[in-house]
């Protein structure tokens, strides 16, 4: 037998112990849930510890990690567009270990830690907040929206960086497509390239429909794609109009359309039937019985 280190109980619940060359540390005691961050922390180190750790989370790096980042963010809204707190309590706790992932890695690297994450965020939130932390007058949502903008171009500037070399430039191309289209059409928009009217919106919306429809007179199914994308873009300006976010309407309807899915197949199955089994008939009657339920209350 031979001693092997690891990190102290005080990092992360484990101690020195003998074990043969083979056989990974044995923890100390069991490691037990904690609500201070600090064990989060402390757990996130044990699983990134060589030889004594886990494997896959020894295997992964910032790359390997990030979709899953972007999945459980996905997961956190998808709790909230179905009002289910219980589900937010644990998507939140999986996205928190998603920050304490990265934290971890650059940690291993020397880059920066947790600590360092949270003081970089209140810093921020202090600096871009002078109207609650400092003597700044000005509460209105108008007021603190200019403010922000304008500390968030002081930062830039002192950080060194250029300055934007267009209306549209530094909007994420990783964004999902409605929401990056918001923010295009919101930049364009502080220029004055915007209409003024909502109505004039829901017109381009007809207007690119009946493109569409033209392209399929013609038989044009890759121009008909091309304009539903217009199609599209034009939603997401009336959403903004409206002061909706579309990636919100629609997650709101995509869960509608599941409601009442369901309950066109619990109607047929009451009738020994499934879907495959029904004509289109049918379940539009059931959808419709479905929408006038909802309307009830029922």
């Amino acid at each position: 037998m031979r001693i092997i280190s690891v990190k102290s109980r005080r990092r992360t619940g484990f101690a020195r112990v003998a074990c043969p060359a083979s056989q990974a540390p044995i923890p100390a005691s069991p490691v037990k849930p904690s609500r201070d961050i600090a064990r989060l922390i402390e757990i996130m180190g044990a699983l990134r510890t060589p030889v004594s750790g886990c494997p896959w989370d020894l295997g992964q790096d910032f790359a390997s990690i990030a979709p899953y980042t972007l999945e459980e963010a996905y997961e956190v809204a998808d709790a909230i567009a179905h009002g289910d707190l219980a589900h937010l309590k644990d998507e939140l706790g999986d996205l928190l270990l998603q920050v304490v992932f990265h934290a971890r890695m650059a940690e291993e690297q020397g880059a920066f830690d947790f600590g360092d994450v949270v003081e970089s965020i209140t810093t921020k939130l202090i600096r871009r907040h002078p109207h609650v932390f400092a003597d700044a007058e000005g509460r209105t949502a108008e007021h603190v929206k200019g403010l922000w903008e304008r500390i968030k171009a002081e930062e830039k500037a002192a950080r060194g960086e250029p300055p934007k070399e267009g209306a549209l430039a530094g909007v994420p191309v990783a964004l999902p497509a409605l929401t990056r289209a918001l923010k295009l059409q919101n930049r364009a928009g502080a220029v004055g390239f915007d209409w003024n009217d909502v109505r004039a919106v829901l017109a381009k919306i007809h207007e690119e429909a009946d493109e569409i429809e033209a392209a399929l007179d013609a038989g044009e199914p890759v121009e008909s794609a091309a304009e539903v994308g217009d199609l599209l873009f034009a939603v997401v300006n009336l959403a903004r109009h409206l002061g909706a976010d579309p990636e919100g309407v629609l997650r709101a309807t995509n869960v509608k359309f599941e409601r009442r899915f369901a309950a066109i197949e619990a109607a047929l199955a009451a009738r020994g039937k499934t879907p495959k089994e029904a004509t289109l008939a049918e379940m539009d009657a059931l959808w419709d019985e479905a929408k006038k339920a909802e309307k009830r209350g029922e």
